[in-house]
């Protein structure tokens, strides 16, 4: 509709003619402009030639879809590509941080780090899973979250996720991998 191209535009960096093209690749994969859990699965899960996408797949469309509704409609699509693609270290940080807070509370308990931990640490590939391999992922959750827990309340807040993250490259490429939706640069 006219609105959500007006909405798109002040809310990405995108021209008309970029969003109109972006529609037409959303419409062609999705004709009836929902982008199902399975869908994307096979669209996003192949970029990964080896390592176990699924669980990972289901983190990021849980944080396409913004409203919940079980679906990824052309909006939230565009502003999730927007955000990933051309955003601030911090807006991907604060996208990513979305992700990994899996129950929507505003912060991050362990449970929620060692998941998202164990199943970036499935989508490796195996060169990089040998590396990480001395390493068990619940272990390294654990070291993750110690370093962003500031205040030690057992809580990362966004502040303190997105704050650790831009003092420490390795860990934005550990949380954020090359190749994801949520890396960051």
């Amino acid at each position: 509709s006219k609105e959500d191209l007006e909405f798109l535009r002040a809310n990405t960096n995108y021209s008309v003619d970029t969003i109109t093209a972006w529609y037409r690749g959303f419409r062609e994969d999705c004709p009836d402009g929902k982008l199902t859990p399975d869908s994307f699965m096979q669209i996003y899960g192949n970029s990964f030639l080896t390592g176990n996408a699924k669980e990972f797949c289901d983190h990021v469309f849980r944080t396409f879809d913004r409203d919940h509704n079980g679906f990824i409609d052309f909006k939230e699509f565009l502003l999730a590509i927007h955000v990933t693609s051309s955003g601030t270290p911090e807006d991907k940080l604060n996208w990513a941080f979305s992700m990994y807070d899996v129950d929507g509370s505003g912060w991050i308990d362990l449970t929620e780090m060692t998941k998202l931990v164990k199943s970036l640490h499935q989508l490796m590939n195996e060169r990089n899973a040998q590396l990480v391999a001395r390493e068990h992922p619940a272990d390294r959750a654990r070291a993750i979250f110690r370093k962003m827990d500031a205040d030690c309340d057992g809580k990362v807040t966004r502040e303190e996720f997105v704050s650790t993250c831009l003092e420490d490259q390795k860990l934005i490429e550990l949380l954020t991998p090359q190749g994801t939706y949520c890396h960051v640069q």
